[in-house]
């Protein structure tokens, strides 16, 4: 799906001015403390049996479109490593450029091998490298951790146990280094398997510091699409196949609260 066939579903956001230290294109979230990530409906899916590339829009409290994001990825692979399949997505800005570019490894959904951890790189603009999200070793829990470019840390990410959450609202808790305070809070609400099943509906949201610098906030936007696609979806949380047209992630900026 090319950027210049997107339907114009929703309107777009006012372009923000240009910011002094940020990447061309993530001005938009100095100017936000919400985001919704919704994934867009594919007929194609609907009808055969065959996964397609993923589509999502990133829009604001307000409806407005930010950005557009497209999964790149080979329908071979697509078909037979499913969520654990290795993909590039480029997420574009209102005129169509690409402004940031996350790459997610091969990686089977298990925490006791370092061959099977999960790994993101992200680049914005595309080809200049922020950050990385890495999953480490933990016995019973998903755990990750932020770095920048350097490869030095910024933050970690703790789970729950998600197969045991199977019924249950999710939370991952973006914590500091030392793991004593609790920054901000990725969660995704679990509303019913009735509900569920008939409006295939699923949240997703983050909690964050309204002032957190813009390549941390795009690093945990690509954090959230890397747990959306290795942790919720090989959960099996999420009862019913992404057929249609529904709010995945909504991340929100708040205030840090202690541990």
């Amino acid at each position: 799906m090319a950027f210049c066939n997107i339907q114009p579903r929703t309107h777009w956001m006012q372009t923000p001015g240009s910011t002094a230290n940020c990447p061309p294109g993530l001005e938009y979230l100095t100017q936000i403390n919400h985001l919704f990530v919704c994934q867009c409906f594919d007929l194609l899916e609907v009808f055969s049996p065959f996964e397609t590339n993923k589509t999502y829009d990133v829009m604001n409290n307000q409806g407005q479109r930010l950005y557009f994001a497209e999964e790149k990825s080979n329908c071979f692979i697509r078909h037979f490593c499913g969520p654990s399949r290795p993909f590039t997505m480029t997420i574009y800005d209102n005129v169509g450029c690409d402004v940031i570019t996350l790459h997610k490894a091969l990686r089977w959904s298990c925490c006791w091998s370092n061959c099977c951890l999960q790994k993101l790189k992200v680049e914005a603009p595309p080809g200049e490298i922020i950050g990385y999200v890495y999953q480490y070793y933990h016995p019973f829990l998903p755990m990750f951790k932020i770095t920048n470019e350097n490869k030095e840390n910024l933050m970690k990410i703790r789970g729950p146990c998600v197969v045991s959450s199977c019924l249950k609202d999710l939370n991952f808790n973006l914590l500091s280094l030392d793991e004593e305070m609790i920054i901000g809070k990725i969660s995704n609400q679990w509303i019913g398997f009735m509900r569920e099943l008939f409006t295939n509906t699923n949240k997703f949201g983050i909690q964050f510091p309204f002032d957190l610098d813009v390549r941390i906030k795009a690093l945990l936007l690509g954090a959230s699409f890397l747990i959306w696609t290795t942790c919720i979806l090989n959960s099996g949380h999420k009862s019913q196949p992404e057929k249609s047209y529904q709010t995945l992630l909504a991340l929100s900026f708040a205030s840090p609260q202690q541990n």
